[in-house]
């Protein structure tokens, strides 16, 4: 039986070659997304262990994940520590965020994703003598005025040895310029992961980051041969004044090394998700596939069972078809994953996280899973097929026709509604949010209607089969009619192969009209909210000099700047943001609305909340909220309700001195110019700006431009995914179609000698492709609509109020469809037209 199903698998290779290619698919997602996630963990893991010393000395309740903060250690500290024993040199460092290189053609380097890093320039060794940045060419900075970058930034923006640099940042004193003296690298390999490196000379880099203060972000103690970073962090802890403290270097690495893949953990899910997607589609393709491939061998099976086969045996033999089917497309899909990873890894560089220095990294896990994906899929897509296969009767080896045993479409009906009532409570759970995991009960609500449509859509389906065969035969004649009949022929077949368009559409519908809401939405609310005349903001969302605003200030016309910033804090274990602006800046400014309190109320370390924060926390004026600022955790006193206003970005809102006061930086996030409408001011406003390539002056009309964006993006990042759904699905139709000419092969021969011409024939087939392509589209349309006003009903109170459902876009879906239907009928059209007549007359 073992050596039969490897002969029938080769004796049908091309068929069966062609449901391969959506396990590959399916499989190469996989891999990709696990080769490209190792690779994104070792890099940072690597990088943060090149880039801290044996033993980092810094300030207490520091975070080395976190951004550096204005809080300091004294200068003094390095010659009283040099005399621990076990150390054998301390180095002091000052870094900071939001120093920004301004390539030869005046454009950004970096800066959108991974930080752009400035500092002082140190000859400090990496911990376990690892290798760090060193200069590979020029020399290190030796005064003001004089700079090193590092070779991915000097490269990129064309900068060489000896030339002048702009740059900006986000300090009081704003845009720079300085000569390039050296240019750093790793000698042994490896990158800044996307992050841009501005090295100064010490003193420059104090008067820039520290107000020139002698003091450091933090200082490296390099342990001497022998020293473990333990024992000495243990000693330098006993020479360390309150408020300082001493970690080992690889518990810093890890610390933000941890941090920042957290922060990008959402990628590996993002493509996980797709990669599930891919194989759903493809496990519709294989059960077709299985499905016909048995049918058409039930002579074969039945006549195997005669001579003596089991049940059990023959049931086997399919599934040894499908397992070595499943190795074969795992083996390639593992192949392919690899690329993929490589294209992933060159996609994600042109947002700013460049793993280009780092090789790829294949883990035994990564092997095991490909197989054990592409293996179970397959063999659970064919298990079924494998089953009916049992029910062939021996007898039936002596007729003429031999018929496959099928289920009842009242069992598949009843199936199919349990699984879409089951579906639709996990969906309503999820959106509701009742449950521990919402996001969970949200995939598999979806999941489970998909696969109820798919099962009971033979009879949801029947009306419009019906119709569809009346309305070719209107059209078409009997060429029409005929192709009308075949897909009334085979319901499950016609459904099962539509079902896999349906999946990738409705998805591809949901995110159109998510995507299409949330630019409504956002259209709405600043055109109900937008105050002002001007928004000034940074195009990579950072924080710039305050110094920005004040200029601004000065140019004619211009009554009044409003000035607010922002930190990315911790509160309850959940990251939050804390936004910061003058009482008066709230008030008359930002049109505020109090509910509870009054703005006059706040003072330092006092705050004002949003009403609908203010409900969730149970919070009332009086009550302390805990936050942890960059010093630590704080105590603020609730002084104020106010409420939701959409110029005021998060919930919690202090003054900027209680950020300054914590460690924050002196800068700010996003400004509103109020002008006197004179001519003039809108230039005014650019020339102020002209040298600082990472602010922007919009009015409202270019301001909501900038807010869709990057939800444009973000859709066509998913269609561009779900492509690949899509092309499994066009796959899906051809090989259905294909395979239908075959079993049919002695039917086209009679229609051929009756007087039926080659172009009628490939009509019909074209015909029989549309239905099919048609009927997955307007399925996966009516529940792509369904989902996606179910999923911005649930989000009405995150800001998303509007539900748009851009009938254009849905409308090119269903004409894509039909264009699609004709595409995936070329090759089976004209296949059937070239078979000879007499040979597929005796076809058996």
């Amino acid at each position: 039986m073992f050596r039969a199903a490897l002969k029938s698998l080769l004796g049908r290779k091309v068929r069966l070659l062609m449901s391969t290619f959506a396990i590959v698919i399916g499989v190469a997602f996989v891999v990709g997304t696990l080769v490209f996630s190792d690779t994104l963990s070792r890099s940072f893991t690597s990088l943060m262990a090149s880039t801290v010393g044996d033993v980092v000395v810094r300030p207490a309740n520091s975070d080395a994940g976190s951004e550096p903060t204005t809080r300091t250690v004294d200068a003094g500290l390095v010659a009283e520590l040099a005399d621990v024993e076990g150390a054998a040199r301390v180095d002091g460092n000052v870094a900071a965020f939001g120093v920004y290189v301004v390539g030869q053609d005046g454009k950004l380097i970096g800066g959108n994703g991974a930080p752009a890093i400035g500092g002082n320039w140190s000859e400090a060794p990496a911990g376990h003598d690892l290798e760090g940045l060193d200069i590979t060419s020029g020399r290190a900075p030796e005064k003001s005025g004089e700079i090193v970058l590092d070779r991915a930034t000097a490269v990129e923006g064309e900068l060489g040895l000896g030339e002048t640099v702009n740059i900006v940042t986000a300090t009081s004193q704003g845009a720079l310029s300085a000569e390039l003296v050296g240019i750093a690298d790793f000698p042994e390999g490896g990158s800044l992961n996307g992050a841009t490196f501005t090295a100064f000379d010490t003193g420059t880099a104090q008067e820039l980051f520290l107000d020139g203060k002698d003091e450091f972000t933090d200082l490296w103690v390099t342990a001497e041969q022998g020293t473990s970073q333990e024992g000495l962090a243990a000693a330098v802890a006993q020479r360390l004044p309150t408020g300082v403290e001493a970690v080992t270097g690889d518990d810093a690495a890890e610390e933000a090394a941890s941090a920042i893949q957290e922060a990008v953990g959402f990628l590996t899910t993002f493509l996980l998700i797709f990669a599930g997607i891919s194989l759903v589609v493809g496990a519709f393709l294989i059960v077709n596939t299985f499905s016909i491939l048995v049918a058409q061998r039930s002579r074969e099976l039945a006549l195997l069972r005669a001579l003596g086969a089991s049940k059990k045996q023959v049931s086997r033999s399919v599934l040894v078809e499908a397992l070595v089917l499943g190795l074969l497309g795992s083996t390639i899909g593992l192949g392919l994953g690899v690329l993929l990873a490589m294209g992933i890894r060159a996609l994600f560089a042109q947002f700013g996280l460049d793993l280009s220095g780092h090789s790829l990294i294949m883990a035994p896990k990564t092997v095991l899973a490909a197989y054990a994906v592409g293996v179970l899929v397959t063999m659970g897509a064919a298990f079924f097929p494998a089953r009916r296969t049992s029910r062939i009767a021996p007898v039936q080896a002596m007729r003429d026709d031999v018929a496959m045993p099928e289920s009842s479409l009242r069992r598949r009906f009843v199936l199919g509604m349990v699984l879409i009532l089951a579906g639709g409570v996990a969906l309503a759970a999820g959106l509701a949010d009742v449950v521990s995991r919402p996001g969970w009960f949200v995939g598999a609500g979806v999941l489970g209607i998909l696969l109820g449509v798919a099962s009971a859509s033979p009879v949801i389906s029947h009306p419009f089969l019906v119709a569809a065969a009346w309305a070719y035969s209107r059209a078409f004649g009997s060429i029409g009619a005929l192709a009308g009949q075949n897909s009334l022929r085979n319901p499950r077949r016609t459904t099962a192969t539509s079902s896999a368009l349906m999946i990738g559409l409705s998805l591809a519908c949901t995110m159109a009209i998510v995507g299409d809401s949330a630019k409504a939405s956002v259209d709405k609310t600043i055109e109900e909210n937008f105050v002002g005349d001007y928004v000034v903001s940074s195009v990579v969302g950072q924080s710039f000099s305050t110094r920005i605003g004040e200029q601004l200030a000065e140019v004619p016309g211009v009554e009044s700047v409003w000035a607010q910033r922002f930190a990315i804090v911790d509160f309850g274990g959940d990251g939050q943001g804390v936004g910061a602006a003058e009482p008066a800046t709230m008030r008359d400014g930002f049109d505020v609305e109090m509910l509870q309190g009054d703005l006059a109320d706040l003072v330092d370390d006092t705050v004002v909340v949003d009403e609908a924060f203010a409900g969730e926390e149970d919070l009332q004026v009086g009550d302390d909220v805990t936050v942890q600022l960059a010093d630590g955790d704080r105590k603020l006193e609730v002084v104020g309700v106010f409420a939701e206003n959409p110029i005021l970005f998060f919930p919690i809102v202090t003054t900027p001195q209680t950020l300054i006061d914590a460690g924050h930086r002196d800068s700010d996030n996003f400004l509103i110019v109020d002008s006197d409408g004179s001519a003039g001011v809108e230039a005014g406003l650019e020339e102020v700006v002209e040298k600082s390539p990472i602010v922007t002056v919009k009015d409202q009309q270019a301001f909501a431009a900038e807010q869709r964006e990057p939800i444009d993006q973000l859709v066509l990042m998913i269609f561009a995914l779900l492509g690949l759904a899509l092309l499994i699905a066009v796959l899906g139709i051809v090989n259905t179609l294909a395979l239908s000419i075959i079993e049919r092969t002695r039917e086209v021969g009679l229609l051929r000698a009756i007087g039926v011409t080659r172009g009628q024939l490939r009509r019909m087939v074209t015909l029989e492709s549309v239905v099919i392509a048609v009927l997955g589209a307007v399925l996966g349309v009516v529940l792509g609509i369904g989902f996606g006003i179910a999923l911005m009903h649930a989000l009405r109170d995150e800001g998303l109020e509007v539900i748009s459902v851009p009938a254009d876009q849905l409308l090119v879906f269903l004409l894509v469809s039909v264009v699609i239907g004709v595409l995936a009928a070329l090759l089976p059209a004209r296949r059937a037209a070239r078979l000879d007549v007499l040979q597929a007359i005796g076809t058996e």
